[in-house]
């Protein structure tokens, strides 16, 4: 069981910096070069929606460990925008731009793309959600561990 255990998290770490090159490349493509994948990811991850830095740490839509300094440069180079909470003065929330809901759409394109190719590979519907599965046990586990 240990090396299974052990293959898994190396292939997720793996997979996850692999995950983070895509969506670079992605980003290059586009001659987009101030914001990086990382932060790219958190504002796919805001999308629509607004959103305290609080409830983005507590929803896990960000990679890395400080997530207000992505946030900030992200609100310096326009993809971002930010307002004090009507509710809470001391949270303040954050939501899309033009120029972040510009980026969502070319990012969801990509993700669009790759599901297609996806469908036209060996990689099925039910691989999918049996890693899905797996991937969500783990998660169980891991929260349960500390």
């Amino acid at each position: 069981m240990l090396k299974h255990y052990m293959d898994a998290v190396s292939l997720i770490e793996r997979l996850h910096r692999q995950f983070l090159d895509v969506v670079k490349a992605e980003l290059d493509s586009l001659g987009v070069r101030d914001i990086n994948n990382v932060q790219a990811l958190i504002l796919f991850n805001v999308g629509d929606k607004q959103l305290t830095v609080g409830e983005l740490t507590a929803r896990g839509y960000y990679l890395g460990s400080n997530v207000s300094y992505n946030l900030k440069k992200m609100v310096e180079s326009g993809y971002l925008e930010q307002a004090r909470s009507a509710h809470d003065r001391r949270a303040v929330n954050v939501h899309l731009s033009q120029k972040g809901a510009s980026l969502w759409d070319e990012l969801n394109g990509m993700f669009a793309r790759h599901a297609d190719k996806l469908a036209t590979g060996s990689v099925t519907t039910a691989g999918l959600d049996a890693a899905q599965q797996a991937l969500r046990g783990l998660e169980r586990f891991w929260d349960r561990t500390h």
